[in-house]
């Protein structure tokens, strides 16, 4: 057959005596010219430009789009791409029933199609590289074509060709594309006049695209990358050479940053409070709406557009089917000139064209619902942020009087943030669900009724009955995680004790005891997540008992199942989002401080002094704190407030800074200013509040608080408050983090910083509240001098300072003696004595009774040390393997540390299904298998049966028909009871590894030698207990089981399409390479990234408790702005890190869907050539549909589980780490009942270290304690001392000599029944919440009566007694409510009750007064008069009354004798201690 341009079986086809135009064939070849042209213009210049990109203008992404009608020409040329391939597909069917080829039916289509191409990568170009004078070929082809067009549209109206018919049509809609084209382009000259003006338009690119740290392109590229996400491919790709890290993912656009969306909220909220309704509350949802309607209006119709064209689907298949089915007839068809035109109806019967159909209607519709899921994505954070920012705002306005009254807790603020503004979010993102879901219901009934008739109404009926049982079982579902919640929050808090003061437990023997407490509430957590479980398992259930008939009608089917499964899920995030609304509203709309203008010096008041006004103070509730105050401050002097504790003096202060509600009167601050006022910031004030509130920053920042740094300034301020010796301490000096997730420090050392940064703001006012309350005399005074009066006299600063300690009162400039909220009197020192003399007596008596407070800052530096050394020795060992392993890696190239990237932890996967049980996890692998069989199973055996009623098998379809029904109702029973049993296996599974993996981490953490827990911080360790616990309970179980659903589903459906159609497993190999690759770079980018969000979360959170905690401090210094600031950068970053982790989801989905397209678009195609069986081609094609869905939910999967396995390795990292050997050479039969009798103790030359690669702590410790001898052990810090009191109790290791009780070395025995014959009292008294009884003794073995008696001993019988119910009494967590000198007499209480013949005393006395310390002496000496007990002295003068003490000097004893003897000798250590004490 030759080939023709007008095909050589037609004599007539040259013929053009009727006039060039009448000839169709010209008319075609005419239509070739304008493409021809194109190509010739285009190509050239394409490849020259491409060549050089020297005309770029110099801006940082080649995605500047700027000429008007962007996105309109993108789309009209998409439509013109299909429009040609259908005018390509219609010319070869016409061809196909001609006797010889006709090139001019289809090759200028083909030739229009390629030019379509390249006009639109030729526009791209010149846009981006900015040329717009290049737009002019393009103007002139849009003319041409149009032209040329139109003259064929002409010809075929001339001739009457019916409207019906395909190939007119077509013409008809290209004339009109091209027409839009061409105006297109005339708009772009319009308005950029480049050509047929004067001046052309100059254009600047938009901000975010100059910025070199914008690297989020969606809004900003073209949209074709718009829609299948290609910008993203650079940081997918690069994610697997180096991680993702906030660096690489840069800032947001301005558009998406919070405070651009904080205003748009906040404008549309404010403009409801109309000034005629002023009780009116504005409504946060309208405000939602008119700030963000647009976006969720435009997801919307995404969303519609894809439902529409999901229906596309099932119906395309149908066709096919159908069409395999039928005998082809005889197609009717209409000469043209001698070509034949095809009818639209016969050629959309076409199997090919159908086959193509569905391919693009598959395509498009993925990309408008991944477009719908990612405006929506956007605006939830746009929205989130915009929240965020106004709930901060409120907080810094809030009254204080909100706070500490109660009405608004720092809870419920936390909340706000971290639960409230995600539930807005998240119903943000299912919003346009609520409307896709009815349309989607009644169209899918409607084309269900037209292919089944009734019966389908009877499925559709039964599925919409089933929705509320859905309801009921997703709110049953919320209410099973909220029990949950409550109980691994109680479980938590157990857990929290038990390390607190597991030092204690561990001494006492006790940490069974509470170890089954948490086991227990472990259990019922359990409980409740195994009914969580259940209700899963049933709502999967109801969903797959759902009726299925016929292939078309089953994808219709799960068309019409989603939509319902979703709605009770919406429905469920409506009613979270209404009541969060309701909390927002609340919150914006409680009370606020007066604006206090004032501050800005504008009131006008004659005096040089400020003076100060005070009215009616009062807060909230009537609570009158002050009454009638009237008190003038002098500018530049020290004015005291004194007076009793609950007086009124710290309200007062904070009434001065405008933090409580005035009722009448006011503060007046003085113009008057210094020379140098311009140096400092004059209506702020330098305020160091009562209880100290740190940041969560370095030690320097914390002190300079957003000041510049000015090193001399610096170190006098840290110097007057004796910070230097701290500093010291900490392992980076000034860098290292304290604050709430920092280091803690204690109290007095808190203080310390809170006055540093009082004192080192150069501000001309400071207002210091109580600072010397938690510091000791010594270091009270050296604040007093350097501090006070050095450093702020010297700066001429205004001083109002609260405080308690009268002997200060002479340094004082003006003096306020405050009393019941009234000044009692006001004057300098001399002014009292004269006139109130009662009053300076009083002062006088209080003044010279010395402080007797012990040396609280030693004591603190202490317990800092401490915690601080093992760190230290840690990290320096941590180092030197890591620098090891980097000299390794160096030499390695970077594949290694790729593929370590790439690799799914596959050990990790199996300890954690081992940790199930073997027989669960056999269980679960083969239900899984057996249901996926019997699935596919019901499906072939449907196939065969429908395509046997095709082959007119009727003879004796009565009992074939019986036996078909009988195997499809025991096949669909069998599969809806394995589902319920796969779904319930799984979820067993999950929670026995769950519970198995909790359990082993409690007893290995419980067991744990005391040196794990000083190394390790405590949070580290809470953190397995509570963030990776949640993860393996709740979210681990849920992966796996979608995880192995998917990867079955897609699995069996391959293996189906390969049965029906062998042909298609050769098409796969090319998709399968390019899943892999998909999948693999995908797992990095979205680790990374996911890891990227969650660690941007938590410095958010604490930003929003730290303000709250703050307010007062913040509000004083004027520094809002700042932290405000500081919010808005935060939330930017984890709205960053949240964006690209969606726009990566969408990534992936885009590309997996368009993999599936291709699966289907093959499928289809080799089941049409092959063709034999209808039902199995029909199958073939449903599952290939399937295929779509599920392709991205396993890679999704696979990412998740890889992330939440990390959960499990660092529980299991704990789980091999070594225990203290609690099993001794006796068995604890062998020891007496009554052992230690005597209380007799030989130390045989004892050495003892922490660890096997430490240095010893004791070294030959050699001595003697006879029957109840009363012994002191004294020493420097650091001597040994609370070394050898741990030494007792199998603490710490003796690899060396033996200590022996009674007879018997304790090496040899049980560790339990070691510590359980003795009692110590340690140094911090520790309580447990729970009662007084509990408290004393845990292990309920004492009777009452010995209970009260080991109380009055302690002196506590009369408190206990006075409490609401005695003995049952609560302690609250930590004993708080009681104070340190009466926690301490419990401990005593505790050990009496123990009643064990040696009692050993660890510095007890170091954190309580004088007074509690006498008592606790008098008692050791009456109640323990026949026991030994061992002292270890804090202060030298508790044992000048022992019968032997003990001097030690690093780990060796010194000296050894009674303290007699010792002190006889003048140069001995311990008389030079007991001068120095003195």
């Amino acid at each position: 057959m030759r080939l023709a341009f007008c095909g050589n079986d037609n004599a007539s086809a040259y013929n053009i005596s009727a006039g060039v135009l009448r000839n169709v064939c010209f008319v075609d070849a005419l239509n070739l010219v304008p493409h021809v042209f194109l190509l010739f213009i285009t190509f050239p210049i394409l490849f020259i430009g491409w060549g050089s990109q020297s005309s770029k203008v110099q801006i940082h992404h080649n995605t500047w789009l700027h000429f008007p009608g962007h996105n309109l020409r993108w789309i009209l040329t998409f439509t013109l791409l299909f429009v040609h391939v259908c005018e390509i597909a219609e010319g070869i069917v016409s061809d196909t029933q001609m006797k010889s080829r006709h090139l001019h039916l289809f090759l200028p289509a083909i030739m229009g199609f390629v030019a379509a191409t390249v006009s639109i990568v030729y526009y791209h170009n010149i846009e981006t590289s900015n040329f717009p004078k290049l737009l002019l070929a393009l103007f002139l082809y849009w003319v041409m074509a149009f032209v040329t067009k139109t003259i064929k549209l002409v010809r075929y109206c001339q001739d009457g060709v019916p409207f019906s018919q395909l190939r007119f049509c077509i013409t008809g809609i290209m004339v009109i594309l091209y027409g839009l084209l061409m105006a297109v382009e005339i708009n772009v000259i319009r308005v950029r006049r480049y050509v047929f003006f004067m001046n052309p338009q100059k254009v600047k690119p938009p901000e975010d695209l100059q910025d070199l740290g914008v690297r989020f392109l969606q809004p900003f590229v073209n949209l074709l990358s718009k829609a299948t996400y290609w910008w993203m491919n650079t940081l997918i790709i690069s994610a697997h050479k180096k991680p993702v890290d906030l660096k690489a993912i840069g800032k947001l656009p301005i558009a998406m940053r919070a405070l651009t969306n904080y205003v748009c909220l906040k404008e549309a909220y404010e403009e409801q409070k109309v000034a005629d309704q002023p009780n009116r509350s504005p409504s946060i949802w309208l405000a939602m709406y008119s700030a963000f309607g647009r976006p969720i209006l435009l997801s919307s119709t995404f969303r519609y557009l894809a439902d529409l064209l999901g229906f596309a689907g099932p119906l395309c298949i149908s066709g096919i089917v159908q069409a395999g089915s039928e005998m082809p007839k005889e197609q009717p068809s209409l000469q043209y000139f001698g070509t034949f035109i095809s009818f639209s109806e016969e050629f959309l019967r076409n199997v090919y064209v159908l086959a193509v159909l569905l391919f693009l209607a598959l395509i498009l519709q993925r990309t408008f619902l991944q477009a719908s899921y990612y405006v929506t994505t956007e605006t939830g954070i746009n929205l989130r942020g915009a929240l965020l920012a106004m709930i901060y705002n409120k907080i810094l306005r809030l009254s204080t009087s909100n706070l500490s009254m109660g009405e608004m807790t720092l809870g419920q603020i936390n909340n706000l943030v971290a639960i409230e503004t995600n539930q807005l979010m998240w119903f943000l993102f299912l919003c346009p669900n609520l409307w896709a879901m009815p349309v989607q219901i009644i169209m899918g009934v409607i084309l269900l009724y037209n292919l089944l008739g009734v019966s389908a109404l009877v499925g559709a009926a039964v599925i919409v009955l089933l929705a509320p049982i859905q309801y009921f079982i997703a709110t049953k579902l919320a209410e099973a995680q909220k029990s949950t919640l409550d109980y691994s929050t109680e479980r938590l808090k157990k857990t929290n004790e038990i390390l607190k003061g597991i030092k204690l437990l561990k001494l006492y023997a006790w940490e069974h005891i509470f170890c089954t407490s948490v086991e227990e509430t472990r259990m019922k957590e359990l409980t409740s997540l195994k009914t969580f479980a259940l209700h899963t398992s049933l709502s999967t259930f109801i969903l797959i008992c759902s009726p299925a008939q016929a292939f078309a009608s089953l994808s219709l089917f799960h068309i019409l199942v989603t939509p319902l499964f979703l709605l009770s899920t919406v429905v469920r995030f409506a009613v979270k989002a209404i009541v969060s609304v309701q909390k927002l509203n609340e919150f914006l709309l409680s009370d606020e401080i007066g604006d206090d203008s004032w501050r800005g010096g504008d009131s006008s008041v004659a005096y040089e002094s400020c003076k100060k006004h005070t009215g009616l103070v009062s807060s909230f509730v009537c609570l009158f704190v002050c009454f009638n105050v009237f008190i003038v401050i002098i500018i530049g002097q020290m004015t005291m407030i004194v007076g009793q504790v609950g007086c009124g003096k710290s309200s007062l202060l904070l009434a001065i800074l405008g933090e409580m509600q005035t009722l009448e009167g006011k503060v007046h601050w003085s113009k008057y200013t210094f020379h140098n006022a311009d140096v400092r910031n004059r209506y702020s004030v330098a305020y160091a509040a009562q209880k100290p509130w740190l940041l969560n920053a370095t030690v320097e920042e914390n002190i300079i608080f957003g000041s510049p740094f000015n090193k001399q300034r610096y170190k006098a301020v840290t110097d007057a408050c004796s910070l230097q010796p701290d500093i010291d301490l900490l392992p980076f000096g000034d860098q290292t983090e304290i604050g709430e997730r920092g280091i803690n420090l204690s109290g007095g050392q808190r203080q310390r910083i809170c006055v540093a940064r009082a004192l080192y703001q150069n501000t001309n006012i400071v207002f210091l509240d109580d600072p010397f309350s938690a510091l000791d005399i010594h270091l009270s005074d050296h604040l007093m001098q350097e501090g006070i009066l050095k450093f702020l006299q010297e700066d001429k600063r205004t001083l109002v300072l609260v405080t308690h300690k009268l002997q200060y009162l002479p340094h004082a400039d003006w003096i306020i003696a405050m009393k019941d909220g009234m000044v009692l009197r006001e004057g300098t020192l001399k002014d009292i004595q004269n006139k109130d003399v009662e009053l300076y007596e009083h002062w006088k008596t209080l003044m010279n009774r010395q402080d007797q407070e012990l040396e609280k800052t030693t004591l603190e530096r202490k317990t800092l040390r401490r915690a601080m050394y093992p760190r230290e020795s840690k990290s320096q060992l941590e180092d030197e393997d890591e620098e090891e392993e980097e000299e390794e890696d160096e030499d390695d190239n970077m594949s290694t540390v790729l593929r370590l990237r790439t690799k799914m932890p596959w050990r990790t996967c199996w300890r954690y299904l081992t940790s199930g049980g073997f027989f669960l996890l056999f269980l679960m692998i083969f239900s899984k298998l057996l249901k996926h069989s019997v699935i596919v199973a019901i499906d072939y055996w449907l196939a065969t049966w429908t395509s046997m009623d095709n082959e007119n098998e009727l003879r004796n379809a009565a009992d074939a028909k019986s036996t078909k029904v009988a195997v499809f109702s025991i096949l669909s029973g069998a599969g809806i009871v394995l589902c319920l049993i796969t779904s319930l296996t799984v979820e067993w599974m999950g929670l026995t590894a769950a519970k198995n993996l909790h359990h082993n981490l409690l007893n290995k953490i419980i067991l744990g030698p005391i040196r794990f827990f000083d190394m390790t911080p405590l949070g580290l360790i809470l953190n397995r207990f509570s963030a990776d616990t949640n993860i393996i309970d709740q979210h681990i179980p849920p992966t796996l089981e979608s995880l192995t659903r998917s990867t079955l589903l897609c699995l069996s459906a391959i293996g189906m399409i390969s049965y029906a159609t062998p042909w298609f497993l050769v098409a796969l190999v090319p998709l399968g390479i390019a899943f892999y690759f998909i999948q693999k770079y995908f797992r990095v980018a979205s680790k990374d990234l996911q890891e990227l969000d969650d660690s941007t979360q938590l410095p958010l959170l604490c930003h929003f408790s730290e303000t709250a905690e703050g307010l007062t401090t913040i509000r004083a210094f004027r520094h809002e702005a700042r932290f405000k600031q500081r919010m808005l950068e935060l939330t930017d970053t984890n709205n960053i890190a949240y964006l690209f982790l969606s726009a990566a989801n969408r990534w992936l989905e885009v590309r997996t869907d368009y993999l599936g397209a291709c699966i289907v678009l093959t499928a289809a195609v080799t089941s049409i050539t092959e063709g034999p069986n209808s039902g199995l081609v029909g199958l073939g094609l449903l599952y290939a549909l399937t295929i779509t869905n599920y392709l991205n939910w396993v890679v999704r999967n696979l990412a998740d589980l890889e992330v939440q396995m990390g959960a499990v390795k660092k529980v299991h990292s704990f789980l091999n780490m070594e225990s203290e050997n609690y099993d001794g050479y006796l068995d604890s039969s062998q020891v007496p009942k009554d052992w230690p009798q005597e209380g007799e103790i030989k130390i045989e030359n004892l050495c003892v270290r922490y660890e096997n690669n430490l240095k010893p702590v004791l070294k030959h410790v050699k001595a003697y304690i006879k029957p109840g001898q009363k012994v002191g052990i004294c020493g420097r810090t650091g001597s040994g001392k609370s070394s050898l009191s741990l030494a007792f109790f199998r603490m710490v290791d003796i690899f060396d000599g033996r200590i022996v009780i009674d007879g018997i070395d304790i090496s040899k025995l049980p560790l339990h029944t070691l510590r359980s014959r003795l009692s110590i009292i340690l140094q911090d008294p520790i309580l447990f919440s729970g009662s007084i009884r509990f408290n004393l003794d845990p292990e309920c073995k004492c009777t009452d009566d010995r209970l009260w008696e080991a109380l009055e001993i302690a002196q506590l019988k009369n408190m206990v007694k006075s409490l609401p119910g005695g003995l049952d009494a609560m302690v609250t967590e930590g004993g708080e409510n009681f104070s340190v000198g009466q926690r301490q007499l419990f401990c005593l209480a505790r050990a009496f009750v123990r009643k064990s013949s040696i009692l050993i005393m660890d510095e007890a006395t170091a954190s309580i007064d004088m007074a509690t310390e006498n008592i606790l002496q008098k008692v050791v000496m009456t109640a323990f008069a026949d026991r030994t007990v061992v002292t270890i002295a804090h202060r030298v003068h508790t044992i000048l009354t022992a019968d032997l003490v003990i001097v030690m000097k690093r780990g060796n004893i010194l000296e050894y004798d009674t303290p007699e003897n010792l002190l006889s000798q003048e140069d001995g250590i311990f008389a030079s201690f007991v001068r120095a004490d003195m």
